[in-house]
């Protein structure tokens, strides 16, 4: 009998229903048609290339300065430098191009490194007091052993140049030595009480010193703490020498004969030892010590913490040395003093010395050691001073270690960007590069470097604290300065006491860069600082001088909600003439004057100068905006911002309302509050408010009189469509927005601009968080509201009962319904993965859904639960009975029944599009999409001339279209797409020098790209919008307004960043979530791509710098010196290992100098010193197995990816084993050739040797 599955039949039923719509999951791909709620027939849905198989997340490169560093080494065969730093990373660097990050998996700090010279391996010593051995023969380094100790501390490591024992000293005075090869400790041991004398009654303090005599390799320096240095003899295993001092040693470094060697010490001295007499130094200096009179000691200095005493053939040695400044200078400078001769020359560093290495020309210590540069580390800078000339300059350093110059506040990232934009600004850039460098070539040229296969032009443009902007060049996964632009030259210098308005704005950094904004091709760039000002900037060539041209807009609209006792004696629209919200300012400029107090504030918060300015070729300033403040407040911090280089208009907002300013003829073209953009829609009662004026409870509607009334429908007529709006009943009420409520310390870490390298908890007042630097503190951000659905309808708040307020000042209160009070008890404030839960995907609306917004009655306003974003809680987390208890009592103040919480809505979001501006409209013109923090996204409509030469004389006309739309959650970002699914560019003027003198006036009218939707002769939609906002994503059908997708991106966390990109010529969009989610959803189906859990939050520092850009690229500041790039496809993923650099080369290890017959046979013991014979298992036993823990590593072969143990891996090992073995043999014939050509030189010289002195006799020599 056959079965019936009635499952099939029920979804048959569905899929041919008119009113139907279809998720995205089952027919994503398909072809099927589908019908929207107003019965418009769709095209077929687009054909979506994208797949799961396309993305894959992986760390690419780092760049910058390597945070917190701890220690240096350098390999002077391979040319190679490693740092390592306090968390554990170490970055070794080589050529430009070379530059290598690794990460111990601990996060211990990295005490020491030592490089296996010319061997391709490294080893380090981290604070939890293990040895690791990487190697360095893959692209990748890889951990091959790792060496635990489990009763010691390590303080020192000593490895002598080839040998392959490593000397390990101790917190307890003892040595140990370490086979490198099996990383196996030897039962070789040097005990600190065996070392020192008998009869001495202390201990002698930690190891600071090791090291083997360039004489004799036998013998072992060993310098204690306390000032006790012991000359140990390996083979006889007995001390040979003791030498004591008064004062602690803080290194040590020989004379390359042997004979000597020279201590620093913690009073600021330098000792000078023979070892013919260790009973006293054999010269004792203080470097920078006052000269005291004759039997008297010179005075303490700071202590030297390193010495360095290199030698020269052709003239005196070197002594350089890090400290030991006299404690009378207090302000003085770390500084590095080198030594030569008599000349002693003090360089006085920025930042305090970590470290440092003098570069020899040999690896062998028992040689002349030809320094030619020091490598200083500081704890925010690396530089390579040139030892070769006698006014000592430092090299141009060519790595990208001035990223944080000045504190990054943010980021923008454009990949595969006009091919000639990298050349331009590099042209540009370096003429004003910095002078006085060395002439010689930068001295650290290890590894090798390709450029790969991916060539596509990258730039990453980083915003700073000063006000400075770097263009850096980031193609090939390299990183290069192209150029820097300053934003503060625009404004006049700050000086102290300059005036109030001033130092309550910023306590530092007034000029730091908030928000950038950049067409490349138009080459229009545009930023907003912390002050609350926007600069255009336009590229011309040629060098300028001019006035700089600035306005000044009002943009402080505070509104009171009135709230009536009873909502039906009221009317739902009352007489629009008296009870209109009536506008403060609607335009700003110099010459607005208000009412008297108004105009004695409207002051910028800095001075734009008044000059002539002279402007480089570059980047040179078009227009400066800045807004006022306004009845003794600051103004608001800008929150979002957008040009158009076609429109000629930049848009900016904060959380108090919009602006638009015409910058091609300098105009403002509306200023207006959030709530005026919502026009006559918006019939709740509000009237005009000073902040200095306190609430007053309302009983009664009649008794409202505003001050003055606004006509809006005089201003901007009603189109015939939106007009019939007004005659609805009250039945089609709907909320606009209301506020969710979130946790004391969510509300602190989700601010909109705070400090970047460090956060602070602290409470500011109100008038410095508002206006505070990104580096300073923090700024509250606009909370989130759970918004209503509503879309060309009229957004109003439902009335209740009698409610009063608390005078808050500057704050809007929403009623609190009753049946939504119950909701709020409810929330949890905590969150979740959002794999945790199931999470909806994209999938379309069928016509209940759509239908469902007016099904609402009177009674039930489509209100949306309060959602908590307690997933930020990273500092301080609390329980769930704790934040639902904060919630309760919040909801519960002293105002009962409203929100006591400031509820502006904040402009979040802006685009410019050619679109359709309202619904059914049936041509694309000039549209501004707006969206706010409580996700409703507002169409502005721009009225442009139509012809060219009418751009520079006629107005424009800019007015609100009327139609909204509405997420849940802030908007984030938009996007839109053609109905093939293409990604539509906002048309843009294509770039020409404003400033070029050669082009005649014809060539001057400008040339502009639009892109207009695909033309079809259908009738439907032609558009689709993409809107994120930090909770949901959805894609609008336009001109129908039909929303076609939505997928619910989280509900435990939100987005903290959202773009939409191409990816192999397909969009999609990325999504980087506060719980450290990155996730891919295809366009313009929303499904999801990809979402893996990359990086939990723990720094608001990632969450304002990460961003995303075309072909799978991404990046973060991972630290304040640094910035990590990352990928999201799986091709850069697989070519990755193509483009990285080589860190090791094969090279000739240098021969050592012949010695010479006297000091071959009076010169040491050295050349016959066999430590595999002293420290081998066989002579010197086992070591106790309780004292260290061998512990083997990943290995990390080269090719293998995961498969060691199976049989490709095991084919893989083995390939590169002969390749390795091939290569060996390779060297070992050449020597034996070299070899061979060196004996038939000897023999032959041997032979004429012979026959010269063959007949003479032995009284004729």
């Amino acid at each position: 009998m056959k079965k019936f599955n009635f499952r099939k039949v029920l979804d048959g039923l569905t899929a041919s229903s008119p009113g139907s719509g279809s998720s995205s999951g089952s027919n994503s791909g398909g072809g099927s048609g589908s019908v929207h709620p107003g019965g418009t027939v769709l095209r077929e849905e687009i054909q979506e290339t994208l797949t799961s198989e396309y993305f894959h997340i992986c760390k690419t490169v780092r760049h910058g300065f390597p945070y917190q560093p701890t220690a240096l080494a350098f390999d002077p065969v391979q040319k190679t430098l490693a740092i390592g730093t306090r968390t554990g990373a170490i970055r070794i660097l080589g050529r430009p191009g070379v530059d290598c990050y690794c990460q111990h998996e601990s996060g211990a700090a990295v005490l020491q490194l030592q490089f296996l010279i010319n061997e391709g391996a490294l080893v380090s010593a981290s604070s939890d007091d293990t040895l690791h051995l990487w190697n360095l023969r893959q692209k990748r380094p890889a951990i091959l052993h790792s060496l635990k100790f489990n009763r010691e501390r390590i303080t020192y490591c000593h490895l002598p140049f080839q040998s392959k024992w490593l000397y390990v000293g101790t917190e307890r005075g003892n040595t140990h030595i370490v086979n490198i090869e099996s990383f196996i400790l030897s039962g070789y041991v040097i005990m600190w009480n065996k070392a020192i004398e008998l009869s001495t009654k202390t201990h002698p303090g930690p190891v600071v010193h090791l090291s083997d005599s360039p004489r004799d390799e036998g013998k072992l320096l060993i310098g204690y703490e306390n000032g006790t240095v012991v000359f140990w003899d390996l083979k006889s295993k007995r001390a040979e020498l003791r030498l004591y001092y008064d004062e602690a040693i803080h290194s040590i470094d020989w004379h390359h004969e042997g004979k000597q060697f020279m201590c620093s010490h913690s009073d600021g001295s330098l000792t000078l030892w023979n070892l013919k007499s260790p009973s006293r130094p054999f010269q004792t200096t203080i470097p920078h010590g006052k000269s005291q009179k004759e039997g008297r000691k010179s005075e303490s200095c700071k202590p030297i913490l390193k010495v360095e005493y290199k030698t020269c053939r052709n003239s005196e040695p070197f002594i350089i040395f890090s400290g030991g400044l006299s404690y009378d200078k207090a302000c003085r400078r770390p500084s590095l003093t080198i030594m030569h001769g008599k000349a002693i020359t003090v360089l006085e560093m920025d930042h305090p010395i970590v470290e440092f290495l003098t570069l020899c020309e040999t690896p062998y210590p028992n040689e002349f050691q030809e320094p030619y540069a020091v490598v200083v580390l500081l704890e925010k800078d690396l530089i390579v001073v040139d030892l070769t000339q006698s006014n000592f300059p430092i090299f141009e350093n060519p790595y990208p270690m001035d990223i944080h110059e000045s504190p990054v506040t943010c980021t923008a990232y454009f990949a595969d960007c006009p091919p000639d934009l990298i050349l331009v600004l590099y042209s540009i850039g370096v003429k004003h590069k910095k002078q006085g460098y060395s002439n010689k070539e930068w001295p650290i040229t290890g590894g090798a470097w390709n450029l790969g296969t991916q060539t596509y032009p990258e730039i990453i443009i980083t915003g700073h604290a000063d006000g400075s902007i770097k263009f850096w060049d980031a193609s090939a996964i390299t990183l290069q300065m192209l150029y820097k632009l300053k934003t503060s030259k625009v404004f006049e210098k700050q000086k102290v006491g300059e005036g109030k308005q001033t130092c309550e704005i910023v306590e530092e950094d007034p000029y730091a860069i908030q928000m950038i904004y950049w067409c490349p091709e138009s080459r229009i760039f545009c930023v907003s600082g912390v002050s609350a000002y926007v600069i255009i900037y336009k590229f011309s060539r040629h060098e300028i001088t001019a006035e700089i041209v600035s306005l000044e807009v009002r943009l402080q609209y505070d509104v009171e909600d009135i709230i009536t006792p009873e909502p039906e004696t009221s009317p739902p629209f009352p007489d629009l003439s008296s009870q209109l919200p009536s506008s403060r300012s609607l335009s700003g400029s110099t010459n607005t004057v208000a009412s008297e107090g108004v105009a004695k504030d409207s002051i910028p918060c800095l001075n734009v100068k008044t000059r002539p300015v002279r402007m480089p070729p570059g980047y040179q300033a078009e227009l400066v905006i800045q807004l006022v403040w306004m009845d003794g407040e600051p103004p608001q911090q800008i929150t979002s911002l957008a040009v158009s280089s076609a429109y000629g208009i930049v848009a900016f907002g904060n959380c108090n309302g919009l602006a638009v300013v015409d910058f091609i003829q300098k105009t403002v073209l509306l200023s207006m509050g959030t709530i005026d953009l919502y026009r006559s829609s918006d019939l709740y009662q509000r009237q005009p408010r000073s902040p200095r004026k306190n609430k007053q409870f309302i009983a009664d509607p009649g008794m409202i009189s505003p001050p003055f009334t606004l006509d809006y429908f005089s201003l901007f007529p009603l189109p015939a469509a939106d007009a019939g709006v007004l005659a609805c009943s009250k039945d089609n009420f709907c909320m606009r927005g209301l506020s969710n409520f979130y946790p004391d310390l969510t509300k602190r870490i989700r601010t909109s601009y705070q400090s970047l390298t460090e956060l602070n908890d602290s409470p500011v007042p109100l008038e410095l968080e508002r206006c505070k630097s990104p580096t300073s503190g923090l700024a509250t951000r606009i909370p989130e509201a759970a918004a209503g659905f509503c879309r060309n309808e009229i957004p109003a708040v439902r009335q209740r009962n009698q409610v009063h307020h608390l005078p808050v000042k500057g704050s809007r209160k929403l009623s609190l319904p009753t049946d939504l009070k119950a909701d709020l008890d409810h929330v949890n404030g905590h969150c979740t993965s959002p794999t945790s839960q199931s999470c909806s995907s994209g999938k379309r609306l069928s016509n209940a859904d759509v239908s469902k917004v007016n099904r609402w009655g009177p009674g039930k306003p489509p209100f949306r639960k309060a959602q908590s974003a307690a997933c930020m809680e990273i500092s301080l987390p609390v329980t769930t009975e704790e934040s639902r208890e904060n919630l309760y009592n919040r909801s519960r103040s002293s105002s009962i029944s409203s929100i006591d919480k400031d509820s502006k809505e904040a402009i979040t979001a802006l685009y410019f599009m050619e679109s359709f501006a309202r619904k059914n409209d049936s041509t694309v013109s000039p549209c501004l999409f707006v969206g706010t923090s409580l996700g409703m996204v507002l169409i502005i409509s721009l009225n442009l001339p139509s012809a060219d030469e009418q751009r520079f004389t006629e107005p424009v006309m800019v007015l609100p279209s009327g139609t909204f739309l509405s997420l849940k959650g802030p908007v984030l970002t938009f996007s839109c797409m053609d109905r093939t699914g293409g990604l539509m560019h906002p048309p843009y003027e294509v770039w020409k020098d404003p400033n070029n003198i050669d082009e005649n006036e014809k060539s001057w009218r400008r040339k502009l790209v639009m892109n207009f939707p695909s033309p079809s002769q259908e009738i439907g939609d032609h558009q689709y919008t993409i809107i994120c906002s930090e909770k949901q994503a959805k894609v609008f059908s336009l001109p129908s307004q039909t929303c076609l997708y939505v997928h619910n991106i989280t509900e435990t966390s939100f987005i903290l960043r959202a773009d939409v990109v191409v990816m192999c010529n397909s969009a999609c969009l990325a999504c980087f979530c506060a719980n450290g989610h990155i996730m891919i959803m295809s366009l313009p189906s929303l499904r999801p791509m990809l979402d893996v859990n990359y990086l939990p939050l723990t720094d608001m520092r990632i969450a304002r710098t990460f961003c995303f850009t075309n072909e799978g690229q991404a990046l973060y500041l991972v630290s304040p010196t640094e910035i990590q790039r990352l990928t999201y496809s799986q091709e850069m993923c697989d070519n990755l290992q193509d483009m990285l650099g080589d860190l090791f080369t094969p090279i000739e290890t240098p021969e050592a100098q012949n010695r010479g017959f006297l000091k071959g046979l009076f010169g040491g013991s050295g050349q016959t010193f066999d430590r595999e014979e002293l420290f081998g298992e066989a002579s010197a036993g086992k070591a106790s197995r309780s004292l260290a823990q061998h512990i083997p590593g990943p290995g990390g072969i080269e090719g293998m990816k995961g498969a060691a143990g199976g049989v490709m891996g095991e084919l893989t090992r083995a390939r590169i084993a002969l390749d390795e073995r091939g290569q060996r043999l390779g060297e070992l014939e050449e020597k034996t050739a070299g070899m061979m050509t060196s004996a038939e030189a000897f023999s032959k010289h041997a032979h004429e040797l012979m026959l010269k002195y063959k007949d003479k006799k032995w009284y004729q020599f």
